[in-house]
């Protein structure tokens, strides 16, 4: 059975800024000054690698009794590179990440096999991973005019 989860974004009155929401949650986007922001938040790829690294954690704090994994404290490390001439369409080059790598980080006493099993369950199982990893059909639903 499928869920669907909604969000909006809507640009506000300054700068490049926009407000997320979700749930009646909000984020505050925008971007660097040198990319014609205002630097009032992270930019919505910074986020993305945010979102990432909290689906990480979060299938770890929920999957950790059931994998037989315990641990004292979790972060997770991550980065990515991107060639912002690719959306600024000043070059011929992808306009999102070409590679995202994180580096999950665990105050444990178990093997580092161990840890590392563990880790490779938390890649295949977390959905914002799978996402990235095996590409997601994007649809357009519409155009409103208002």
């Amino acid at each position: 059975m499928l869920t669907t989860f909604k969000a909006t974004a809507t640009k506000l009155p300054e700068g490049l800024q926009v407000e997320a929401q979700s749930r009646g949650f909000k984020i505050l986007m925008d971007e660097p000054q040198d990319l014609g922001g205002t630097d009032k938040g992270m930019n919505p790829v910074e986020a993305l690698l945010c979102a990432l690294g909290a689906c990480q954690y979060i299938v770890a704090a929920a999957f950790a009794d059931a994998y037989n994994f315990s641990y004292e404290e979790l972060y997770v490390e991550l980065e990515g590179d991107l060639d912002p001439d690719g959306f600024m369409g000043l070059a011929d080059v992808r306009s999102g990440f070409q590679e995202i790598r994180f580096v999950m980080h665990f105050k444990t006493t178990e093997s580092q096999e161990k840890a590392e099993a563990f880790a490779a369950f938390i890649e295949k199982t977390c959905p914002v991973g799978d996402c990235l990893a095996n590409g997601v059909k994007l649809v357009q639903s519409g155009v409103v005019r208002h």
